[in-house]
């Protein structure tokens, strides 16, 4: 372990030497393009534009396209970006994560490798994490780009298809990463090509990639369709789920959050409905209802994950404490919630497409990004992206003084510790941030501090806008702000006049998170570019991460714990204990992660097909090519699965095939039961096979029914594609059981997705060669007649 992490230092070392050169270099060009004027300096573009055609490559263009951008930005933000900030551009540039901590400047970082990488003509995507963000950057660093002569865009939710063209078309496209995945999805849904918003990925730089790439990869992006749910079948399922106790009728992992019935469970939903057994096939519906009421139980609690307002549920974002607001669960786990909690029953959300974050964004050549916290992560990073992180130096030394966590044996006794310290550090002036981990918690922490008397502001799912504002302010002196971890994400806190000689910001946790990384986020609102500030988390035995992670430590920990008269843990073991419970949070969520992504990767080569197939049939390349092939496919399938080579030829079902067959076919046929060989079977319908593909070349020049084939074969891909969707769901529902039968949940979704997925297929290609064939026939029925 020392000498990996010493290889880690070295390779960054030798790294950022390599950086210091080319600063010196882009360093020395200042004085050159300072002496330009605006129109000069905008005439550089065009000028490394005609570089790059002349076939030079982008690593020669980096040291004057970073020196450009540096003077404009001097000249229309009056920003002049620092060695560091170069060194950070640098690292994006070659696709790598520059980790830099809060204050550093990482906003104005991301318009190096844009520019630079906008000159290649094929966009750049500026991904942040929220829209107040997009805009920001959009309207602030777009400046620069736009003086430079580049084309600037902005993506977000709910814009027309031809705004969203216009802003992909740009050479740079700031929005949210969400909203880049559905799009990909909504083009891959699209009736015709002019429908589709985006073109060929090329480079994506990501803003906190760490809160894209890994947090908010647990939920695959999924486009749905509304379906009536059986508002019945949710209620009694509710009502069932709520009289069932975990390890009597259910088991649930608290660390993996998996779900499944016991055999005693299992009895008590046959006895409740009527049935034999759950597991049959028929049953399968039933069961889904069942198994997401469970979930809807035990996973999702009121005003942590979700809150009812106005008969309604509100998804709660457990990262920033803010409502989704227009997002639901998929698959009728929202409906399961809805039922839970005695709400109207909504509309449940269909699959029609989906993908997980991080197939989407592998989709990208190049790939980079920004944060302050990613070096934790950095084995994920790698494996998964193929993005090296390198930490950045600041600006200037960090002096915040993080101080060691307070770790109490009651949650009571560590609120009123809390609370304690906040009216501490408030009679002196000094700027708290509290820090909590839910909007839950922030209401919690709010009571104790109204006990002591103290004002203070709530940040409690609260608009964007406001959050901004409230934690921009959170330095000014006297100020008590209460928050979710990540609210305000983005935003720096400036100290207020005075703040700086009491101590700067100090940040409160009261809470470790399940990743040491939102821990350090929050610890980095404090000491920004230097700045003096502080920071400390305040724990109990009794928190969450605790009780559901380290339960066997905890309880050998309790019977040998030493605390003082206000419940403080003495000893240096907590501090083990909690680093070794993070590690293990960690380590889950990271399997979790991998696993959902192994998950995905099975269905993201069979969407590779579909969606390939789509585009295809959108481009109306080799349209009547296309149908002959499936004409063929279907007359060998039909015929392989009837003449079984086991069985004697007598046993063949030659019935079943005239009847496929006469569908497609231009004339009946009647097939000669003597044969011996399935070959002679082919041999007999080869002619008419042939007479059918020529009868479909006669429609080449029929516009009418040259426009109608396509819709009909988009109309078959997508509702196929859906079916298959929800079978995989239903696969991947029913796959955990198996495991108790010592088999691999992993290959049985593998092989029996794929065996499922070549049958939806091979059933899709007959509909649509049965599907246009009997529509041709028709049509020249009707020529004939007429």
């Amino acid at each position: 372990m020392i000498s990996l992490f010493k290889r880690s230092t070295e390779t960054s070392e030798r790294q950022l030497k390599k950086y210091r050169k080319l600063v010196n270099q882009i360093n020395r060009l200042e004085e050159t393009y300072a002496q330009m004027s605006d129109e000069e300096l905008r005439a550089m573009t065009q000028t490394f534009k005609n570089r790059l055609s002349d076939g030079e490559n982008i690593q020669a263009i980096i040291p004057d396209g970073f020196a450009v951008v540096r003077e404009a930005s001097k000249r229309v933000l009056h920003m002049r970006h620092f060695d560091v900030q170069l060194i950070g551009g640098l690292v994006l540039t070659e696709g790598n994560i520059s980790e830099m901590p809060t204050g550093e400047g990482k906003t104005l970082v991301a318009s190096l490798p844009s520019y630079i990488r906008a000159l290649e003509g094929k966009g750049v995507h500026v991904i942040t994490v929220n829209e107040y963000l997009a805009q920001r950057d959009y309207d602030q660093i777009g400046q620069i780009h736009r003086f430079l002569g580049l084309s600037v865009g902005i993506n977000l939710p709910m814009m027309q298809s031809e705004a969203k063209q216009l802003a992909y078309a740009a050479d740079i496209t700031y929005g949210v990463g969400t909203e880049f995945g559905f799009d990909y999805l909504r083009d891959n849904m699209a009736g015709d090509h002019s429908q589709k918003v985006q073109r060929p990925y090329h480079f994506a730089i990501i803003d906190e990639v760490d809160s894209v790439l890994v947090d908010e990869a647990k939920t695959p992006l999924i486009v749905a369709g509304k379906m009536s749910a059986n508002a019945d079948l949710h209620m009694i399922s509710a009502r069932l789920a709520k009289r069932f106790k975990k390890e009597r009728d259910y088991d649930f992992d608290d660390e993996t959050k998996a779900t499944s019935l016991t055999d005693i469970g299992i009895e008590k939903v046959e006895k409740a409905f009527g049935i034999e057994n759950l597991y049959e096939l028929e049953h399968q519906s039933l069961f889904h209802y069942v198994i997401q009421a469970v979930r809807a139980h035990v996973m999702f609690e009121l005003d942590v994950d979700y809150i009812v307002k106005e008969d309604k549920i509100y998804l709660v974002d457990m990262f920033t404490g803010r409502i989704m607001d227009g997002r639901t669960l998929s698959d009728g786990l929202h409906q399961a919630i809805e039922a839970k909690e005695g709400v109207t029953i909504t509309e449940e959300n269909k699959a029609q497409a989906q993908v997980t974050i991080q197939n989407y964004f592998r989709m990208y050549p190049l790939l980079c990004g920004m944060t302050g916290t990613a070096k934790t992560q950095e084995k994920e990073f790698r494996e998964v992206y193929g993005m090296e992180v390198l930490q950045i130096p600041t600006n200037r030394p960090r002096i915040r003084v993080d101080h060691t966590d307070q770790v109490f044996e009651k949650i009571d006794q560590k609120y009123i510790a809390v609370a304690k310290e906040v009216k501490k550090r408030h009679s002196t002036g000094q700027p708290v941030l509290v820090g909590t981990t839910s909007i839950l918690q922030s209401e919690t922490v709010a009571d104790y501090l109204k006990k002591e008397g103290l004002v203070f502001q709530l940040l409690n799912a609260k608009s964007v806008e406001q959050e901004v504002y409230l934690i921009s302010q959170a330095g000014q002196m006297n100020q008590i702000t209460v928050a979710t971890n990540m609210a305000g994400r983005g935003t720096d806190i400036v100290l207020g006049d005075g703040v700086a000689n009491i101590g700067g910001l100090f940040v409160l946790g009261t809470e470790k998170h399940e990743s040491r990384r939102i821990d350090n986020q929050l610890r980095g609102r404090s000491g920004r570019q230097g700045d003096p500030g502080e920071s400390q988390f305040f724990l109990s035995l009794e928190d969450d991460m605790f009780k559901r992670f380290a339960k066997d430590e905890l309880e050998k920990f309790n019977k040998k714990v030493k605390t003082d008269s206000l419940g403080l843990v003495l000893g240096k073991d907590v501090h083990e204990l909690t680093e070794r419970t993070q590690r293990i949070v960690e380590g889950s969520h990271f399997s979790m992660r991998e696993y959902n992504l192994k998950l995905d990767d099975v269905i993201n080569e069979q969407r590779k097909v579909i969606y390939s197939l789509r585009d295809r049939v959108l481009d109306r390349h080799d349209l009547l090519g296309q149908l002959k092939n499936m004409v063929e496919e279907t007359v060998d399938f039909v015929i392989g699965e009837s003449c079984s080579e086991d069985e004697a030829t007598d046993q063949w079902d030659f019935e079943k095939m005239e009847r496929t067959m006469n569908q497609l076919l231009l004339e009946p046929i009647k097939l000669d039961r003597k044969v011996t060989h399935s070959k002679d079977v082919k041999k007999q319908v080869q002619t008419q096979i042939t007479d059918l593909q020529t009868f479909m070349d006669e429609f080449k020049e029929q516009h009418q029914v040259m426009d109608t084939i396509p819709r009909v074969m988009l109309a078959y891909i997508d509702s196929t594609w859906v079916r298959h969707l929800e079978s995989m769901t239903r696969l991947k529902e029913g796959i955990g059981l198996r495991a108790y039968q010592q088999e691999d949940p992993m290959r049985i979704y593998q092989n029996e997705g794929l065996e499922m997925f070549q049958i939806h297929y091979q059933e899709l290609r007959r509909s649509i060669a049965s599907e246009i064939t009997i529509f041709m026939k028709n049509i020249a029925l009707q020529q004939e007649a007429n």
